[in-house]
């Protein structure tokens, strides 16, 4: 058998990670996670330098009381 070597175009894959699709994709999960958790708890999203990012944090008063007796976005992401 041959070994098969190939070497990996760094700056397309920077490009796939920051792209907008990439972020969709992110979105799309925090959105599902934010649904699952309840009332309280807000999506945010950025294009940072390596990749996209997508974060659900808990906004309210309650909702950051509820996350720390409860761990609900632990429980929400299905960890």
């Amino acid at each position: 058998m041959s070994k098969v070597k190939f070497k990996l175009n760094r700056q397309g894959i920077r490009q796939m990670l920051q792209s907008q699709e990439a972020l969709n994709v992110c979105l799309e999960q925090a959105n599902e996670i934010q649904a699952r958790a309840g009332d309280g708890y807000e999506v945010t999203t950025y294009i940072g330098k390596t990749r996209a990012n997508a974060s659900v944090h808990a906004a309210t008063y309650e909702a950051r009381r509820d996350n720390y007796e409860n761990n609900t976005l632990l429980k929400a992401r299905g960890v």
